[in-house]
């Protein structure tokens, strides 16, 4: 059965201009498939470990994260059981949360510019990240308007950090139609639920009701990257992860991974993360320890 992707309606609770969540042990954010929505989010994981999948980006990172979506851009939930963070501190907010017109003061101009660089999805490291983590999970005791202000101050932080990636430097044009936000959200989900298994050209675009050679013209339009490129980031990144967290051989996770041959594999590896599969297990057990 194909997943339809998800189009999320984030309704700010009545009286707000935002929404604000915060998940743990006690309240637990439940893992979605791929989704989309015309808001930002800007996601804190306090800690941890685990994958991150925005638009045609997938990474691993370790010791939490700090990233800022941009509106309309498919991602994935950043947490699981087995993420190992203590909390994800989550703000979603429509480009124009103060009006139509708030943003385009000379005081705001930074923010707007971080608003367009966030459509690629950002990542903020270091200091940033630390700083910024700090004030999102403040805002749990904030007053509501305390919070829209502190909201404010983080948005300026990041707009002036440059410890930052953006996660899509290479483009991710999404249409401004909603059937292609549909369109590429049912393969990313196919991606996410059979990566592990063969998938080919001619069944991914029977599942989008397109000829092959369309196809592919589309991918790469939207996402600058061929699918098999995105299918085998997709099986590299979840390498990654078996590496970090499962004590298991290096042949088992190239297999577990949707990987038939253990040289091409080692050899994509390299490629993806400048090391070789064994290198960056020790590398990883140095930086946990």
């Amino acid at each position: 059965m194909v997943q339809k992707p998800a189009f999320e309606a984030i309704a700010p609770s009545f009286g707000h201009s935002f929404t604000y969540q915060k998940f743990n042990e006690r309240n637990e954010n439940k893992p979605l498939g791929w989704h989309y929505h015309p808001e930002l989010e800007l996601v804190y994981v306090n800690g941890g470990s685990g994958k991150r999948q925005i638009g045609s980006h997938v990474s691993y990172f370790m010791d939490g994260d700090l990233i800022l979506i941009g509106s309309n851009l498919p991602h994935c939930g950043f947490t699981d059981k087995l993420t190992g963070n203590k909390s994800e501190t989550l703000v979603q907010m429509k480009a124009d949360f103060l009006g139509s017109d708030f943003f385009d003061i000379p005081e705001m101009k930074n923010i707007q510019k971080l608003f367009e660089v966030a459509k690629g999805g950002i990542a903020f490291s270091g200091k940033t990240k630390t700083k910024v983590g700090e004030k999102m999970e403040i805002l749990e005791y904030q007053t509501d308007f305390q919070r829209l202000l502190s909201i404010l101050n983080i948005l300026n932080i990041l707009a002036n950090s440059e410890e930052m990636k953006v996660l899509n430097a290479e483009g991710f044009s999404m249409e401004t139609e909603v059937k292609d936000n549909d369109r590429i959200n049912i393969v990313f989900n196919h991606v996410k639920t059979n990566f592990k298994e063969d998938i080919s050209l001619d069944e991914i675009a029977d599942i989008v009701s397109m000829t092959v050679p369309s196809f592919c013209r589309y991918f790469k339009k939207i996402t600058n990257k061929t699918f098999t490129q995105f299918v085998n980031e997709y099986r590299l990144v979840h390498a990654s992860k078996l590496l970090a967290e499962q004590p298991i051989s290096i042949t088992q996770v190239c297999y577990d991974s949707g990987f038939n041959n253990f040289s091409h594999f080692n050899k994509l590896f390299k490629a993806f993360t400048g090391q070789n599969p064994s290198e960056y297990r020790n590398q990883l057990k140095k930086v946990l320890n």
